[in-house]
């Protein structure tokens, strides 16, 4: 028993490394701080934040060893903890940008994102600006989508068949279209721009 709670408890620590830099909020902090030392005003006006939201998530990234602090006067200053926690943050850019697919051009709007999950679905939230295209719909509609367009289309999670069955069927019909790695739950868990619509329906 004794060796199960040590290993509890170091799992748990490296839970709460996780989970301090589990908000979209946090992670840009991390980007600005990758840059060098700043007082936590300056942190605030760069995210977009109040000093006492951004104090609060710089408490959270401190308590789990990210940040450190110093005091200059009255003001205090932060800074990643050391060049390897910058490498943690490079590394989690690297991995979103290699295992989320087509997340870079998701970001700039290059792509059609289809969510071919069920519309009600969609309608309680999505990607932003994604297009609902329930998979047993898809067949239907496919002369509604712009030609020669590039397509990601994505479901519930890595393991929801959905999307590898609106891909096959995209490419059949001469569409480049891939899945997302990941679902929606994925994508809303790591801060990235979502939305939601009341009655919502599919087109």
């Amino acid at each position: 028993m004794a060796d199960r709670a040590a290993k509890d408890a170091l799992y748990e620590g490296f839970a709460e490394v996780a989970r301090a830099l589990a908000s979209g909020r946090r992670a840009e902090i991390a980007d600005v701080l990758a840059q060098g030392e700043r007082p936590v005003e300056q942190i605030a006006g760069e995210i977009g934040q109040s000093v006492a939201n951004t104090s609060h998530h710089l408490r959270a990234m401190a308590r789990a060893g990210l940040v450190t602090t110093r005091r200059e006067g009255t003001r205090i200053f932060y800074a990643l903890a050391s060049d390897r926690v910058a490498d943690l943050w490079s590394a989690l850019q690297q991995v979103a940008a290699e295992h989320v697919a087509g997340l870079r051009q998701l970001a700039r709007g290059e792509v059609l994102v289809l969510d071919v999950r069920p519309a009600a679905e969609y309608a309680a939230g999505h990607i932003a600006g994604a297009r609902s295209v329930p998979v047993s719909e898809l067949r239907r509609r496919l002369r509604a989508l712009p030609a020669g367009a590039d397509v990601v289309a994505y479901c519930r999670g890595p393991y929801c068949v959905y999307a590898d069955e609106a891909v096959q069927e995209l490419t059949r019909h001469g569409f480049r279209a891939r899945r997302l790695a990941d679902g929606f739950p994925e994508w809303k868990r790591a801060g990235l721009p979502v939305a939601a619509m009341t009655g919502a329906r599919s087109g």
